[in-house]
């Protein structure tokens, strides 16, 4: 019998379309035995008006019925509804995911409610990079169907955290188009021709031939988008280095970039787990 997977869907209550949850609905009809759902009704200041002006900030039982109880309920799934109002929003995530044993945590890719060069809140990107079980971001206009599969990796590094976390990536990509029954593709971006990435490698450890695997020469997020735009990709799979101490408080300014490249759904890994 395959491994129940448990998968955390965080749902923002100030929306009245919840785009994580129709994902995880979608993806737990194609999962034997069915997965159990967490659902975490929590509100980021970083990205919610909280102004008590705001008519979006109250809910009442019905609008709990309508759009979390009633869509699990036909599904046929077994689930729970938490519901927080901790100021840390991302620190509530992780306690409240590791206590449920998320096996993936789904959550909407929105973007921060003051301007910023950044593409996510301080407190977004913290959970993407301590989480303890793959992210995927969910954006609000992407294809429900998982067609093709990107999985990004970096084969020419030699660090053994970053070959740990090409395994992973590699891993979660085929499972995620084993489970679709979609097409896969792997690509590997890189700037420095002396650095070029042993193709030979790749097939090795990917299994896939010529046609399926993309050496590209250029900036990482541009190579990805321009892949994943030229093969219609679904969703694509990425990494981002598990950090501690004072390192862990650094943005990863290149997958942070890849994620506001691509207009597809993102499934952000890393090399803890």
């Amino acid at each position: 019998m395959s491994h129940q997977e448990k998968i955390f869907v965080v749902v923002n209550p100030t929306l009245d379309k919840q785009v994580a949850l129709d994902r995880a609905l979608i993806t737990s009809k194609l999962m034997t035995p069915s997965p159990e759902i967490c659902v975490f009704v929590a509100v980021d200041s970083n990205t919610v008006n909280l102004d008590a002006r705001n008519p979006s900030i109250y809910r009442d039982t019905d609008w709990f019925e309508q759009q979390i109880h009633r869509p699990l309920r036909e599904a046929g799934l077994k689930y729970r509804i938490e519901i927080s109002w901790s100021n840390d929003w991302q620190g509530s995530i992780m306690a409240s995911a590791k206590h449920f044993g998320a096996t993936r945590i789904m959550i909407r890719a929105g973007k921060p409610l003051k301007s910023s060069r950044f593409i996510f809140a301080e407190s977004k990107w913290e959970l993407l990079k301590e989480a303890t079980c793959p992210v995927v971001l969910v954006r609000d206009e992407a294809k429900p169907q998982r067609k093709v599969v990107l999985a990004a990796v970096n084969f020419q590094a030699s660090r053994i955290n970053q070959e740990i976390l090409n395994k992973n990536i590699l891993e979660r990509g085929m499972n995620l188009a084993d489970n679709y029954g979609a097409d896969f593709h792997v690509v590997n971006a890189y700037i420095d021709s002396l650095l070029y990435p042993d193709r030979g490698r790749l097939a090795k450890h990917t299994g896939l031939n010529q046609k399926n695997t993309h050496v590209v020469k250029g900036y990482t997020d541009e190579v990805i988008a321009k892949v994943a735009k030229k093969i219609d990709a679904d969703v694509v799979v990425i990494g981002t280095l598990g950090q501690t101490g004072l390192t862990k408080t650094r943005r990863g300014n290149t997958a942070e970039r890849v994620i506001s490249a691509v207009d597809v759904d993102v499934v952000v890994v890393n090399s803890e787990y």
